[in-house]
């Protein structure tokens, strides 16, 4: 009877397989790059150990390929859908290029790191062959396959052999080891290979309520949407406290309505909330999921709750954040999907109630016909922030705020422009106007104006590397900075000449 791994067991034998071989290798530059580039190589390669497998995933993979990742490193996030086409569509097994680098190291120092990679590749392709309890005949070919592949390669350059290549056929249909729970996927360890291992970072502790508050009161205006927050974390802490004593708690709906134009903080305040329910118990984890239509619709039938019910998954425990949620409805044809997945939600809403906070955000028109298109929208949604463009002054602030994080200096007649630029963009603004996505470009365009002003200096100093002044500005405002030419001489007397 097979039994399968659970997805922490192949994280961590996948990370004490690596940091094992990474110990043993020299070569800092060559360490550093495997550590940062071999999560995306075995990764691959257990999509094509899937694949040689017939490619029949259970959901279940998606934590497996998930927990392949080195402390230090990003850790993937791919749903269903995208795990099985990438499965189906696997292109082939491709050697990574650091293995290159190994065999130039093997043949000047007459080592054996790539010999012994080939083997730290097998164990691992064998984990992710063993993660349903057996090593199936296909799976150890195409590990088998893979790794002659690198021998070869190593043959080719003379590189001095070790102990003879694991067989991946003799390990096939694997018996579980003694107390694991899983299969035993390791070789015997010896006094040569054995290596301690890499002690856990310790996780960051979790931001308290005080410090969230903190953070939402030094966003640069929203003062409404600041006092609603509060209002609404009031909110919450009472009812917390009357269910302490045993007091009746009226029905509430903690789903929200994001209202305004784009680049007024929405994204950041949901962040902010996803986390400020957590600490107060309301969500289990805390995380934002954000998605838009294109993350929840699919293109044929049956694709797009599968789709949404994936997404939605994720963002248990914490906050799914929809933008530009009026998408979802504003499209008609009998081709499209959008009402699909609005179901979707409504029963997840209704399913995960205590546990699944869902925020919808867009322009004001075009949000309210969105949650009038369907009753069940209307009665879950019933709380709206609105979020108000920034005022020149709002944006100056914010323009400060870029330059300071990112090590630049404004003196007072960039300081004075800057305030005047963005006072008129406020002014003139129209439909398209980006609120704080516009002071990041303009922010953008002067350091890419400062950096080809600062490129011709002959003598560079901190004080030069940190310093936008208002030539820089205007040329990133559009204006041109540069003298007209004087008129030519035509010889004609002038007009005071002629009076003469």
């Amino acid at each position: 009877m097979k039994t399968p791994l659970s997805s922490a067991e192949v994280h961590k034998q996948y990370q004490e397989t690596l940091a094992a071989y990474l110990k043993t290798i020299p070569d800092a530059t060559l360490r550093l790059r495997l550590q940062r580039e071999a999560d995306d190589f075995f990764r691959a390669c257990a999509l094509g150990v899937w694949h040689a497998d017939g490619g029949l995933l259970t959901t279940g993979y998606v934590e497996y390929y998930n927990a392949i990742y080195r402390p230090g490193n990003p850790t993937p996030s791919i749903l269903y859908w995208e795990l099985t086409t990438s499965v189906a569509n696997y292109p082939g097994f491709t050697v990574p290029e650091f293995f290159a680098r190994m065999r130039a190291v093997d043949k000047v120092s007459k080592s054996d790191l790539s010999r012994r990679f080939i083997d730290v590749f097998t164990l691992v392709a064998l984990l992710f062959s063993s993660v349903d309890g057996v090593v199936s005949d296909r799976e150890a070919g195409f590990v088998n396959s893979c790794a002659d592949t690198l021998t070869r390669l190593c043959d080719k350059d003379g590189i001095p052999g070790g102990k003879s290549p694991l067989d991946a056929k003799d390990f096939v249909t694997l018996k579980p080891a003694a107390g694991t729970g899983g299969p035993q996927t390791t070789a015997p360890v010896t006094g040569e290979d054995k290596a301690e291992e890499e002690p856990e970072k310790p996780a960051e502790p979790e931001p308290t309520l005080e410090e969230l508050l903190a953070q939402l009161d030094e966003l640069c205006g929203l003062e409404k949407v600041k006092t609603d927050v509060k209002s609404l974390i009031n909110l919450v802490k009472v009812r917390k406290l009357r269910q302490e004593q045993g007091l009746p708690v009226p029905p509430l709906s903690l789903h929200l309505v994001f209202l305004g134009n784009p680049g007024t903080g929405k994204t950041t305040v949901a962040r902010l909330l996803a986390k400020i329910y957590h600490a107060v118990g309301v969500l289990s984890k805390g995380q934002l999921v954000e998605v838009d239509r294109s993350g929840l619709v699919a293109g044929f039938v049956g694709q797009t709750a599968l789709k949404t019910q994936e997404v939605i998954t994720k963002a248990i425990g914490g906050v799914l954040f929809i933008d530009e949620a009026y998408a979802l409805t504003s499209h008609t044809g009998q081709n499209d999907f959008g009402q699909e997945a609005v179901e979707v939600i409504l029963k997840n809403m209704e399913d995960h109630r205590d546990d699944l906070i869902v925020i919808v955000a867009g322009y004001t028109d075009l949000m309210t016909d969105f949650i009038h298109s369907n009753p069940g929208l209307e009665s879950r949604f019933n709380k709206y922030f609105y979020f108000d463009d920034y005022d020149g002054e709002q944006m100056l602030q914010i323009f400060q705020s870029m330059c300071k994080k990112n090590g630049y200096e404004l003196d007072k007649k960039a300081l004075d422009y800057a305030k005047e630029f963005l006072s008129e963009m406020y002014a003139c603004r129209d439909e398209n106007f980006g609120n704080a996505r516009d002071v990041r470009n303009f922010f953008e365009r002067s350091v890419a104006a400062q950096s080809d002003r600062v490129a011709f200096l002959e003598e560079v100093t901190k004080e030069a590397l940190m310093a936008l002044d208002t030539a820089d500005l205007k040329k990133a405002a559009g204006e041109d900075e540069e003298e007209k030419p004087a008129e030519p001489e035509t010889g004609e007397p002038k007009e005071d000449e002629e009076r003469v």
